[in-house]
C-alpha cells in the first residue's frame, strides 16, 4: 500500500513539474469577415474593424481590404467585441468568445447601414493627406493641405518620385517620362500636360502611384501609371460643392469648378464644370562660348478651357447596374514668343524671330458600363465601353525680323479617335482564392494635316519650301488576361499573364509645294507579346508588411516619335519623328517594406527597384548638313542597346504631436542613358567647319539623381491650419544638358467657416525665395550654358463651398491606362 501511495505522489509531482499552471501560454485566435454596404450590397474598402475587451480598452484592429475583407490575429482568449465603424454608417458591434474550439471565428458579411442622422456631420475631405503603400500601387489621399494647390498640375509637386516640368507640363515617374497618366483609370484623347492644368486640386480624391502594374493593367509606361482619382458624388439627396481660385505673380490665373448631384433610389444623376483661364510668361537664354553666340528666348502662354461632365449611374436592382456619362471639353490657347540668336563674332549670322500660335481643340468622351454581379459572393461581370474623340488645329505664323527666311505660316489639323472596349470577369473561387479573367480592343487612329506658306526648314534642315503632309496612323491592340491569386495565414500571392496582337498602319503623302509630286511614306508593322506579372505580400504582424512584385513592360513609340511632320522649329534647333522606331520592352522588380508606427502615429515605407530596358527608345542629335556653319541642329529619336535603371524611395506620414503632421519623401535613381549626338572633330571651330569634320558618336551618360519633400501641416484648431512644403532635387544628367541643382519653398494656410465648417479659404504663397529655375550646361552638339525662368514666385487664393450632405460611395469602375508613349523632352 505504501508502494502504491508513494508511486502515485511521484506521478503527481511529475505531471505538476512537466505543466506548471503558470507556464500554460493562452492561445490566440483570429476573427475573419467581409464589410458589405447593405443599400448598394457593395464591399467597402477602408472601413476600421476594432476589437475591444470587457472593459472597452481596445486590444487590436484593422481595415478592411479592397473588397471588403478583413482578418485580425493575434487576439488573446476571453470575450471581446468587434466594432466595425465608417464615416456615415451605424457603427455595428458583435460579442464573440475566444476559447476552446473557437480560435478561427468567421464572421461572415458584415452589413453597415446609413447613418442618415449624421450625413450633414460629414467632412468631404479629409483633414491631412495620407500615404499607403499597398500590394500593387503607393495611394496618396488629398487632404485639405494639399488641395490647396490649384490644380492637378501643381498639386503633382507634392507627390512623391512625381516632378512636373513647370514649362512644358511634362509629367514624369522616377525621373522618367515614359509614364501612363489616366483619370478615375480612363483613356482621354487630350494632351496630358493640358489635362493637368483643367482639372481642380479640390476635385481629387487620391492619387495612385502604380509603378508596377499587374497583367490585369495595359503593359505601356516603363514608369508605370499615375491614377488620379476624383470625387465622384453619389451622396444620397441633393448635394454639391463650388469652387474659385485665383494666382498671380506677373500675369493672373483663373479656375473655378462646380459639382453637383442627385441620388433617390435606383439613379444617381451627377454633373460638372470647370474652366481655367490663365497667362503665363516664360524666359530663358542659352550661351555658345564656341562661337561667341547667344538665344534669348521669350513666352507668353494665354488658356481658356471649359470642361463638362454629366452622367447617370441606374441601379435597376440589387444585381445590375448601368451608369453612362460624357465629358466635352472646349480649350483656345494662344501662345506668342519671340527667340533672338546673337552671334557676336559675325553679327551677319543673327536671327531673331516672332511667333503666333493660335490653338483650339475640342475633346468628347463617351462612357457606357454594365456591371452584374452573380448570386455568388464577389463574382460578377462588367461590360465598358468608352469612346474618345479630339479635333484640333494648330496654324503658327512666324515673322522673321532678321536672318535668312521669309515669313511663313505652319498650319496642323489632328483629328484623333480611340476607342476601348473590356470585357472583365472576376470570380471568387474560395475565401482566399480568387479568378480574375479579361479581353479588351484598343481602336486608335489618327491623322494629321500639314501645310506652310514661304519659306522654311524642310525634314532634313534644308531651307526649302515644306512639303504639304497627310499623316494617318491606325493602331488596333487586341488583348486578354488573366491573374490568379490567393491568401493563406501571413502570406499572399497573384500571378498574371496579358497577351496582345498588336497591328500598326500608317501613311504619309507629302505633296511638293512647287512639282506637285506626291512621295508616299508607308510603314507597318506587327507583332505578339505576352505581358506576365507576379505579386507576394508577407504581413508577419499588424504592424509590417514586405511587398515583392515583377511586371514586363512595354513602350510603344507615340505619335510625335513617328510623325514625319516636323514637330516643332526654331531659328537654331527642328524636331521630326522617326517612322523606323521599334518599342522598348521593359522587366521591372520592385522590392517594398511597410512599418506602421507605435500609438497609429503614422508610417514609413521603403523601396527598391531595378529595370532591365531593350531597344530603349531616346533622343538623337545631328548637325544640319546643308549649313554646317549656321549652327542648326536635327532633334529625333532612335533605338539604342539595351540598358538600365535602379533606385530607392522612402516615404511617410507622420504625426509628432496632434497639431502638427509631416508627409516627407525621398527618392534616388541612376539610370544610363544612351543617344546619338554628332560633334565637330576636336580643333574644328563652328566657323571653318565642313560636313568631313562631323562626327557621329553613341553617348552614353550614367545619370544619378535625387529629389526630397516634406510637407509640414500645423493645426492651430478645427478651423485654422498653415502649411510648409520644401523641395530640393539633386543636380544630374541627360544626354545634352548637365541639370544644375533646384529648390524651393511653398507656404500657406487655411480657414474653415460656416456651419459645419463647410466653406474653407486657403492662401498659398509659392517658392517664397523665387529659386525655382531651369539651369544648365552641356556639351552636345555643342558645347552651351543657359537658363529658363517661369512664373513660380506666385500667391494663390482659393474658396470652397460646400452644400448638401452625405457620404461618397463611389460605383466600383475597373481602372485602365493609356497607350501612348510621350513624345516630347524636357526637364524634371
Amino acid at each position: 500500500m505504501k508502494k502504491i501511495t508513494l508511486l502515485c505522489m511521484l506521478l503527481l509531482s511529475t505531471l505538476a513539474y512537466a505543466n506548471p499552471t503558470e507556464n500554460i501560454k493562452a492561445r490566440e485566435g483570429t476573427i475573419s469577415g467581409r464589410v458589405i454596404d447593405a443599400s448598394l450590397n457593395e464591399p467597402l474598402p477602408y472601413v476600421n474593424v476594432i476589437i475591444t475587451d470587457s472593459e472597452n480598452n481596445t486590444i487590436t484592429g484593422g481595415i478592411t481590404q479592397d473588397d471588403g475583407t478583413f482578418e485580425i490575429e493575434k487576439i488573446p482568449e476571453g470575450t471581446v467585441t468587434l466594432s466595425v465603424q465608417y464615416i456615415g454608417f451605424k457603427t455595428t458591434t458583435k460579442t464573440l468568445l475566444i476559447g476552446k474550439g473557437n480560435y478561427n471565428i468567421k464572421v461572415g458579411d458584415v452589413f453597415l447601414e446609413e447613418d442618415v442622422a449624421s450625413l450633414d456631420e460629414v467632412t468631404v475631405i479629409a483633414e491631412v493627406s495620407t500615404i499607403q503603400q499597398k500590394v500593387d500601387r503607393k495611394v496618396i489621399t488629398i487632404g485639405k493641405d494639399l488641395a490647396a494647390s490649384g490644380t492637378a498640375s501643381e498639386i503633382m509637386v507634392g507627390i512623391p518620385s512625381v516632378s512636373i516640368d513647370a514649362q512644358t507640363g511634362d509629367i514624369s515617374l522616377r525621373g522618367n517620362q515614359n509614364v501612363r497618366v489616366m483619370v478615375d483609370g480612363k483613356l482621354s484623347n487630350i494632351p496630358t500636360a493640358q489635362l493637368l492644368k483643367q482639372i481642380p486640386s479640390t476635385a481629387i480624391k487620391s492619387i495612385e502611384l502604380i509603378t508596377n502594374p499587374s497583367a490585369k493593367y495595359n503593359p505601356e509606361g516603363m514608369s508605370g501609371i499615375i491614377n488620379i482619382v476624383l470625387h465622384k458624388n453619389t451622396m444620397i439627396g441633393f448635394n454639391g460643392n463650388i469652387n474659385v481660385g485665383l494666382s498671380k505673380e506677373r500675369e493672373a490665373k483663373f479656375n473655378s469648378a462646380l459639382n453637383l448631384n442627385y441620388r433617390n433610389g435606383k439613379f444617381n444623376f451627377f454633373g460638372n464644370y470647370s474652366n481655367n483661364f490663365s497667362k503665363n510668361r516664360n524666359r530663358g537664354n542659352v550661351e555658345r562660348p564656341e562661337n561667341n553666340s547667344e538665344q534669348i528666348f521669350s513666352f507668353l502662354d494665354k488658356r481658356k478651357n471649359h470642361q463638362y461632365k454629366l452622367g447617370v449611374d441606374f441601379y435597376l436592382n440589387d444585381k445590375n447596374t448601368i451608369s453612362v456619362f460624357t465629358n466635352q471639353n472646349i480649350t483656345d490657347n494662344k501662345t506668342k514668343g519671340r527667340t533672338t540668336a546673337f552671334f557676336y563674332n559675325d553679327m551677319s549670322f543673327n536671327q531673331d524671330q516672332i511667333f503666333t500660335n493660335v490653338g483650339d481643340n475640342t475633346s468628347a468622351q463617351y462612357n457606357f458600363d454594365y456591371k452584374l454581379d452573380f448570386a455568388k459572393e464577389g463574382s460578377n461581370i462588367e461590360l465598358e465601353v468608352d469612346h474618345n474623340i479630339y479635333d484640333g488645329e494648330n496654324p503658327v505664323n512666324f515673322n522673321q525680323l532678321a536672318g535668312p527666311l521669309s515669313d511663313y505660316k505652319d498650319f496642323n489639323n489632328t483629328d484623333r479617335v480611340r476607342t476601348t472596349i473590356n470585357l472583365d470577369y472576376v470570380n471568387p473561387l474560395s475565401e482566399s482564392t480568387k479568378l480574375e479573367v479579361g479581353v479588351q480592343a484598343r481602336l486608335f487612329n489618327s491623322e494629321i494635316l500639314y501645310s506652310s506658306t514661304g519659306d522654311s526648314f524642310n525634314d532634313m534642315g534644308n531651307l526649302a519650301p515644306t512639303p504639304s503632309t497627310d499623316f494617318d496612323y491606325t493602331r488596333d491592340i487586341y488583348s486578354a488576361y488573366g491573374t490568379y491569386s490567393k491568401k493563406f495565414e501571413k502570406w499572399t500571392y497573384q500571378v498574371g499573364l496579358r497577351v496582345e496582337n498588336v497591328n500598326i498602319d500608317a501613311v504619309a503623302l507629302q505633296k511638293d509645294v512647287l512639282t506637285n509630286a506626291i512621295t508616299e511614306i508607308k510603314f507597318d508593322n506587327e507583332y505578339v507579346e505576352v505581358y506576365p506579372s507576379a505579386f507576394f505580400t508577407y504581413t508577419p504582424s499588424e504592424k509590417n508588411s514586405y511587398q515583392l512584385s515583377y511586371s514586363r513592360r512595354v513602350d510603344r513609340p507615340g505619335i510625335g516619335q513617328v510623325n514625319p511632320i516636323k514637330e516643332f522649329s526654331t531659328p537654331l534647333i527642328s524636331a521630326f519623328g522617326n517612322q523606323q522606331l521599334e518599342p522598348q520592352f521593359t522587366n521591372s522588380l520592385e522590392v517594398n517594406y511597410t512599418r506602421t508606427l507605435n500609438n497609429r502615429k503614422g508610417s514609413i515605407t521603403a523601396g527598391v527597384f531595378y529595370r532591365a530596358i531593350s531597344d530603349e527608345i531616346n533622343r538623337a542629335l545631328f548637325i544640319d548638313r546643308s549649313d554646317v556653319n549656321s549652327g542648326r541642329v536635327i532633334l529625333t529619336h532612335d533605338n539604342f542597346d539595351d540598358t538600365s535603371a535602379y533606385g530607392i524611395e522612402v516615404s511617410t506620414n507622420y504625426r509628432p504631436t496632434k497639431w502638427w503632421s509631416i508627409n516627407g519623401s525621398f527618392d534616388f535613381y541612376s539610370q544610363t542613358q544612351k543617344g546619338i549626338a554628332e560633334n565637330f572633330r576636336d580643333g574644328v571651330s563652328i566657323e571653318t567647319a565642313t560636313t568631313n569634320d562631323i562626327e557621329t558618336n553613341i553617348t552614353e551618360v550614367d545619370n544619378i539623381a535625387w529629389n526630397f519633400r516634406m510637407f509640414n501641416n500645423f493645426k492651430v484648431n478645427q478651423k485654422l491650419a498653415f502649411t510648409a512644403f520644401g523641395f530640393y532635387r539633386g543636380e544630374n544628367k541627360t544626354l545634352q544638358f548637365n541639370v544644375k541643382p533646384m529648390y524651393f519653398v511653398n507656404l500657406g494656410m487655411r480657414y474653415s467657416f460656416l456651419e459645419d465648417n463647410r466653406a474653407t479659404f486657403s492662401f498659398s504663397y509659392n517658392d517664397v525665395f523665387d529659386t525655382m529655375k531651369f539651369g544648365f550646361e552641356g556639351e552636345r552638339p555643342f558645347p552651351q550654358i543657359g537658363e529658363f525662368n517661369w512664373e513660380s514666385n506666385t500667391w494663390n487664393i482659393s474658396l470652397n463651398y460646400r452644400f448638401g450632405g452625405g457620404k461618397y460611395r463611389a460605383k466600383s469602375r475597373k481602372n485602365r491606362d493609356n497607350n501612348e508613349k510621350s513624345g516630347s523632352g524636357g526637364f524634371l
